[in-house]
Formats: structure tokens, sequence, C-alpha cells
């Protein structure tokens, strides 16, 4: 159905051009991109310095430090917390800096000669405060390097904060507490220590006796600073404003649909980019659009930009722009051959194949020939235990129907968390996706059983008018073996009839180095790769989605991985598992409320149209 919408760029877009290219322009200005890492590793070891410092009290005796002791008490005391405090927040700070943060530097160009006077006040170890003034002064002339804008946020962050620097602090504490035993009246144990560390970090006093005023009230003050800063940094996390998740808007939506029903033909993927948690960005023209999340410091896009190919090169810049204005690491999973040629000339990226996408012609498929001996075997096998199919548009299905398909697919699913980034869609069953195609294998209850006759569901989306996407494939565990198999030979057979000529199947990772290590003549190098991917298929379904897509002689599409730099592939591999929820860091299932696929909240009945 053709969508009647403007894709003309809105009234905000020149202004916002004009801001991304002035950001473009001024990071191009920037000669020394090494330089935030450095100022960051050098925070970060100040930081500790000044942690050590106040901890252990060998590290204060200096030729100084007696005339230091003719100053009152409470000068040195409190200098010390505030070299302890100072310590750990340029600790926490250091990572926000190697990635240009602007606020963290704002912070701590604050908290440098603040440290140094600390030092100074306390007349001892002269060093760190020449140290941190000199980085004072280089971050202040170096002061455009750090432009970035802080990064989307949750007030999850303030319960990791509490228990992670709660944690920290008290380690620190039990370190101070620890390191000052021949000050200590009578021989407290472990148990005590931990119970005056604990009393200190709330601003008590312990059960700890120290035999000098001086050093019990800078053990006091040492361990109220880092409880004073555990509290002060996540009443702030808890408080600041709360940036939303990524989303796409209904207007995104509207225009993203608009441009895949006149150039959704070219990407099998182009259809996820509809995904709810995602955000879209559009080139300055609104033809060609790039949807994308940001997970741990990585601006993940999937596939190829939507739209216009003459447009794509608009969209890439913005999305670069948009990078460089938050220090975000950009990097594109699954983006075609085409793609990642345009990905690479206009953003100056590098590309990896990843892997190959199945393709299957169905024109051209057909069950016969001794290639396709044991999916046909297979496949007449489990007809005759009694299975079935049915292949149709989600459009001939009625709410109920739909509502039962999603709670079956939700019971098969296996894990709490629904995985899926780049190839998922994440729901099913929604007004809006009527054009997709879903297979549903039945088997009636033998005499004597009760339960649903469904027992498993592939679900395929949109790819242009002619082809249709995999998405989703579940069934139910205790089916009998091959049911997989029989649901796509359905579907193969049976959607021409519905104008579907091009099929996608599964993703087969590193399919090239699988197939090439097990032929006569592979090197050692390539048989070690492929010995590596067969050892990781344990955990990983690497090879035996390979060998499944294999059954059905596909032809390969290759993949790619484009990214900035060698250095950040672990990085970008660590944030496309947690895209892919292969890795989930969120909160614990207990406290999660538990969410179905592709159902609507209760009470938003969608107006579908029964089934006849």
């Amino acid at each position: 159905m053709s969508v009647p919408v403007s894709v003309e760029p809105s009234p905000e877009q020149p202004q916002r051009r004009r801001g991304l290219q002035t950001l473009r322009t001024q990071a191009a200005a920037v000669p020394r991109a090494w330089l935030p890492g450095a100022v960051g590793y050098a925070c970060l070891l100040i930081g500790l310095v000044d942690i050590a410092s106040a901890v252990f009290p060998k590290l204060r005796h200096t030729k100084v430090h007696t005339f230091a002791g003719q100053l009152p008490g409470g000068t040195t005391t409190l200098a010390a917390a505030g070299t302890l405090m100072i310590g750990l927040l340029l600790v926490l700070l250091a990572h926000a800096l190697r990635r240009r943060k602007r606020r963290a530097w704002r912070v701590v160009c604050v908290l440098l000669p603040v440290g140094a006077a600390l030092h100074l006040l306390r007349w001892h170890q002269l060093g760190p405060a020449v140290i941190s003034l000199v980085l004072f002064v280089v971050m202040l002339v170096h002061r455009r390097e750090f432009y970035a804008k802080a990064d989307p946020r949750t007030r999850w962050r303030a319960v990791v904060n509490l228990v992670v620097l709660g944690a920290v602090s008290g380690l620190i504490g039990l370190l101070i507490v620890s390191t000052r035993t021949k000050y200590e009246l009578g021989h407290p144990g472990l148990d005590q220590r931990l119970e005056h560390v604990l009393y200190g970090l709330f601003g008590f006093e312990g059960p700890v006796h120290y035999n000098s005023d001086r050093m019990a009230d800078l053990v006091g003050y040492l361990l109220g600073a880092m409880g004073l800063i555990t509290a002060f940094t996540t009443t702030y996390l808890a408080l600041r404003p709360e940036k939303p998740k990524p989303e796409l808007t209904a207007e995104d939506e509207v225009r993203v649909r608009a441009l895949l029903e006149r150039h959704g033909e070219r990407d099998s993927l182009g259809y996820f980019a509809l995904r709810r948690d995602k955000s879209v960005l559009f080139s300055p023209t609104g033809k060609a659009a790039i949807s994308y999340r940001v997970v741990s410091g990585v601006m993940l896009a999937s596939g190829d930009p939507v739209g216009d190919v003459e447009a794509w090169p608009g969209a890439i810049k913005v999305f670069m722009a948009e990078a460089r204005e938050h220090a975000w690491v950009p990097a594109v999973m699954g983006c075609s051959e085409v793609g990642g040629e345009v990905w690479t000339r206009e953003a100056g990226l590098d590309a990896l194949e990843l892997g190959d996408e199945a393709i299957v012609d169905t024109a051209s498929f057909s069950l016969a020939g001794r290639a396709m001996r044991n999916v046909r075997q297979m496949v007449k096998r489990i007809e005759r235990n009694g299975y079935s199919c049915q292949v149709r548009r989600v459009s001939e299905l009625g709410w109920e129907e739909r509502q039962r398909i999603a709670d079956a697919a939700a019971r098969w699913r296996g894990t709490d968390t629904e995985r899926g980034f780049s190839m998922a869609l994440g729901r099913f069953g929604e007004p809006g996706d009527d054009a997709c195609v879903v297979v549903t294998a039945h088997k009636a209850p033998e005499e004597g059983e009760s339960g649903d006759d469904l027992k498993a569901v592939l679900h395929f989306v949109p790819w242009g008018e002619d082809g249709i996407s995999l998405e989703l494939m579940r069934r139910d565990r205790a089916a009998d073996p091959g049911l997989n198999e029989l649901l796509i030979v359905a579907a193969l057979q049976a959607v021409p009839a519905m104008g579907v000529r091009r099929v996608s199947l599964n993703f087969a990772m590193f399919r090239s180095a699988l197939a090439r290590g097990e032929r006569i003549g592979a090197g050692p190098v390539l048989r070690a790769w492929r010995g590596l991917l067969v050892f990781l298929s344990r955990w990983f379904q690497i090879e035996s989605l390979y060998k499944f897509n294999a059954k059905f002689q596909p032809e390969w599409e290759p993949r790619f991985l484009v990214f900035p730099n060698t250095r950040d592939l672990p990085r970008i591999g660590f944030a496309a598992m947690q895209a892919e929820a292969f890795i989930t860091l969120g909160m614990p299932r207990f406290g999660r409320k538990p969410r179905r696929q592709g159902l609507l909240p209760a009470g938003a009945r969608p107006e579908v149209t029964e089934a006849a």
C-alpha cells in the first residue's frame, strides 16, 4: 500500500545542518586526535596518586612533612580528605575525558588546580602538584579537543554508581583503617574494622579507637569524604534530567515507510529500520535515512541506508557528524558490498567481511535432485508424522490469532530477553506490518492429549515488492526434528503465488572461512581459523546456521562490518553483542516487567478485520 507522505525537510533542518557543518569544521581543525586519550590517562594517574597519598601514611613522609605538623591539625587533615575526594573524582572522569566529553573537561579543570593547592597546603609531594598544574595548562590550551556532548542516560546509572562506588569506597576504607594499626588502641578484629568503615562512610564514629586525636580525625575525615563522594555522585545521577531512550517516532516511521515504499527492494534488511528501539537520521534532502542505536559509546547502524542511493552520502555525513558531536564510535553491521563501498568512500572508514546472507530464488527452487535429498526425506518424514503448514499474509489473520501466535513465539523464545537488532523486527502482528508473511506449523493433539495445535512459526518482513526477509524462527521444543525445514520449504513453495521471487534466510557469520577451511588444500592458517569457529559454535550458532542455510542451495551475498580503526573492533564487537542481546547489562530479571513479543498494551486492541 502506498503511503502518501511528503519527505521534504522540516523547517528545523537548515539550522541543524548549519550546526552540523560548524561541528565538522571544528572537528576537522583539531590536529591532535591522540591528545584526549593521553590527557585521560594522565588524569587517571594523578587520581590514583592522590588516593594512594591519602590512604598510605608512608607516602607522605618527606623532608617538609615535619614542618607541616606545626600547622593546625584540622588543616592537614581536611587537606588529606580533600585530596582523596579529588582523586576519586579524577578517576571517575578519566574515561569521559578520553571520550572528549565537554562536561568532564569543565569539572577536571576545576579539580586539578584545587588538588594542586591541597598538595601545597600539606607541604609534601610537590611533584604531583606541578604535574596537575601542567596538565591543567595543557587542557586549557587544547580545550577545542573536548567538544563532545553527554550520552543518553537513564537513572539506572545512579543505582550502578551506588553499588560500584560504594564497594570501592568500602575497600579503600578498609585499607585506610588497616594501614594505621600502630595507632590503634587494643587489637580490633576484621569485623570491627569493617564496622568502623561502615560507620565512617556515614559520618559516625566506629568501634576502632586511636591513641592520637589527629589520627582519629584523619581516618574519620577520609571515610566521611568517600561516603560524601558516593552520596553526591549517586544523588546527581538520580536527580539529573533523564534523556529518552532511542525510539522511532511516529513521524519518523511514516517517513521511513515512504522511503521503503520507493526504494525497499535495494536491501533485504531495510525493513528492520522500523524497529521501535532505533533512532533515525535523515539526509538533508530527506531522500535517505540511517537508523541506529547507541550502545556502550558505539553508534551502531545496521544494513544499508534506506532510500535513494544518490542521497546516501548526505545521510552518511549527518551520521558521522552526529557521532563526532557525541564522540561515539561509528560502526555499521551487515551492510552490502555497495553500501560498504559508499561508507568507506564517504566516511573514510574501513570494512571487514562479516559473513554471507542466504538468498533463495523461489522460481528455481525445487526439492528434486540429489543435492536436496536430505531435505526432501526430512520433509516427507515430518509430514507423515501429522504436521501441516499454512502460509499467509499477516493481514489475513484476525486479532485473536495474531495474539495466539505472538504468545506462542514468546513461550518458545527460551530467554528472558528478546534477541535481535540488525535482522529482527522485535514485534509481531501490528496493523502497520500487514504485508509481512507468517508461516505456521500445526499438528492436532493425539487422542487423549490436550493442548494447542500450533507447533512452530516463521515470520518474514517485506523486501520491496517481490521479496521477503526472515525475521523470526521459533518452534515448540517438544516438536519433532525437521520442523524448521518443513516451514521453509512450505514458504518457498507457496510465496511465488503471492508475487514473491526472493527469500532472504538466515545470516551465516564467517561462512566463507568455514567453507574454504573444509576444502582440500586449505592452508594451516585457514584450517586453524575454521577450527576456532567450530569451537565457538558450541556457544554461538556459527557453523550450524551455515549448514542449515546451505541445505536450500541459496545464493550467498556477502555482508560487511564498517568501522573506523582496528583498535575499535573489540569495543564494537562488545556493543554488537549487547545490541543483539547476547550480553545483557540491564536490570536484574526480578526487577523487570515480563514482556511478551509483539503484543500491544492491554486495552489497545487494534482494528483488524477478522479473517474469513
